[in-house]
């Protein structure tokens, strides 16, 4: 466990190589990436230790707010097989460029670049228990939004596996 990190774990009822497959494969993680209501129009994914992820997320962050874009992008710092990912994270733009968190509407001390850690284990009854630490995340309203967020993402993944 790391320090200030947000920690979400889940189990979902499929192997692991099927949980890790709609993480690592883009045209899976289209189909669960965002929160309820939101699409993941475009995903790359060179899933090797220095390769990057760019990830698009489209979708109204408030009823009232036009549609948007909110891209994101990380390079692969560790990967074990069917056990473990790690990654930078950062808001990027549509070329993977890093970006200020602010262009997406976050305060001028969020962090420039985060890490996620996903761990996948096997568990006794042939599911899986995932779980992802967002570290770095910081605390109170963003990241219990952020919370939400995946959590929205992961019932999204759990109706596709």
């Amino acid at each position: 466990m790391k320090d200030n990190a947000l920690i979400i774990t889940r189990v979902f009822s499929a192997a692991v190589e099927r949980v890790w497959r709609a993480w690592t494969d883009p045209d899976e993680a289209k189909k669960w990436w965002g929160p309820k209501d939101f699409t993941a129009p475009a995903i790359a994914i060179d899933f090797r230790v220095g390769g990057k992820a760019l990830f698009c997320m489209r979708g109204k962050p408030s009823p009232e707010a036009p549609e948007q874009d909110f891209w994101s992008t990380g390079t692969y710092k560790e990967i074990v097989p069917m056990k473990r990912i790690v990654t930078t994270d950062s808001f990027s733009d549509a070329d993977g460029t890093i970006v200020s968190p602010t262009k997406y509407g976050m305060p001028p001390d969020f962090p420039k670049e985060l890490t996620v850690i996903l761990s996948f284990e096997e568990t006794p009854d042939e599911k899986t228990k995932m779980t992802l630490q967002h570290v770095g995340m910081p605390e109170g309203k963003i990241r219990e939004q952020t919370s939400h967020g995946w959590n929205q993402s992961f019932d999204k993944l759990e109706k596709i596996l």
